[in-house]
């Protein structure tokens, strides 16, 4: 399994931008994805998640401003950024969780990580 991450970079406050990760991997089914952020010096937190029938979770922090989406028949993540904050700056990581078709075991999966920076 491959996650794939972009769209990151460089907006003023108040400004939008769209991450997306593309996961790869036939013999897999992938259930819950989700955003992390990691800003300097701190651990890595959890943004937004979605389940693959389409239950959303949101930290407070991006409640109203973020939104959280896929695409299953694309196996794609998706995260709309608007109202951006200098406190949105960080790493986002995408996560898979993924369940092997053949063995059914579930797996954890991470993408390479995409920076995005919000400046005042």
């Amino acid at each position: 399994v491959q996650l794939q991450a972009s769209g990151g970079g460089s907006v003023q406050a108040g400004g939008s931008l769209r991450l997306s990760c593309a996961a790869s991997g036939s013999r897999f089914t992938f259930t819950s994805m989700g955003w992390y952020r990691q800003a300097p010096d701190k651990q890595r937190d959890l943004v937004a998640s979605i389940t693959s029938d389409g239950s959303t979770f949101y930290d407070d922090s991006v409640k109203g401003r973020f939104t959280v989406s896929r695409d299953n028949a694309k196996n794609t993540l998706y995260l709309q950024m608007n109202s951006l904050k200098p406190e949105d700056t960080g790493v986002y990581y995408c996560e898979a969780q993924a369940i092997s078709t053949s063995t059914f075991r579930q797996y954890a999966y991470w993408g390479q990580g995409t920076q995005v920076t919000v400046s005042s």
